[in-house]
């Protein structure tokens, strides 16, 4: 059985219990398989990223029709880092949700006067601004590689700022796979959401000399995004910095990691 996520953020957590730790966060609109049920007020599911967790079920919407339902609808992902969905097309309505970068919606209808109607997962309807949309990308946006590295790169600065969260993949709060994964994810490519290059997805180890804008960088139980010229962002919970910052592999930088220079285990590519 498959189920939709409905919540703006749903944690998987690594057992059935707030009191374990997360592992990583669904975003609204997702669609996840259901391997158990727990016989609690959890449930054991699979991303469409390959990422198991356990999900709280009032954030979930089950039926694998209603998946099918959802997942043939036309979508918009939400590229503002947290927005409104309002009653009526008014900055002065009601607000029925709040929504964060990653979210999924399906759009009504056409754009007016810079508002777009929408139905969120869970069945509701509102407004928000156009301006706040993207397009949906399950492909590589771009096809040619220097376009894709730009934007591959855009995408991780968006989130310059976010704090640090652990097993955290939004503006309410990031941690260092969240934050690479996230930025392909935006792009069009699943990329594997833990600091490790694995089988089966399609970042490849590439010399470090070879290193390019939007590759990713390994460092025992961390990864960055490479930016070139030596400088590299990423999440961190190192105090001072708690959260998305950029840093640089060179001595010379302002803000230089040596411990980070000195541990660079692997650089990843998909191109």
């Amino acid at each position: 059985m498959r189920a939709v996520v409905t919540a703006p953020i749903c944690p998987l957590m690594s057992g059935p219990s707030y009191q374990c730790e997360r592992a990583d966060e669904a975003l609204g609109g997702m669609t996840v398989e259901v391997l158990e049920d727990t016989g609690t007020a959890w449930r054991l599911v699979r991303t469409h990223y390959g990422y198991t967790g356990y999900a709280p079920e009032a954030c979930l919407l089950f039926g694998e029709e209603t998946a099918a339902c959802w997942e043939r609808r036309e979508k918009k992902v939400v590229l503002q880092g947290t927005c409104d969905v309002l009653a009526a097309p008014d900055v002065a309505a009601w607000q029925v949700a709040s929504l964060v970068r990653g979210d999924l919606v399906a759009p009504k209808g056409r754009e007016q006067e810079g508002w777009r109607q929408v139905l969120l997962p869970g069945g509701q309807e509102g407004y928000l601004r156009g301006s706040f949309l993207g397009q949906y990308h399950t492909a590589p946006v771009y096809e040619d590689e220097e376009g894709m590295r730009s934007t591959l790169v855009d995408a991780a600065l968006a989130y310059r700022g976010t704090h640090y969260r652990w097993g955290g993949k939004s503006p309410m709060g990031i941690d260092c796979s969240g934050l690479c994964s996230m930025a392909y994810l935006l792009c069009g490519v699943i990329i594997w959401r833990d600091a490790a290059i694995r089988e089966g997805y399609p970042i490849r180890p590439i010399p470090r000399e070879n290193m390019r804008p939007g590759d990713l960088l390994f460092f025992p139980g961390h990864v960055a995004m490479y930016l070139g010229d030596g400088r590299y962002i990423h999440a961190t919970a190192r105090a001072g910095d708690d959260g998305v910052v950029i840093n640089s592999l060179r001595p010379g930088h302002a803000g230089y990691r040596a411990d980070l220079a000195g541990s660079l285990t692997a650089v990843g590519s998909i191109f």
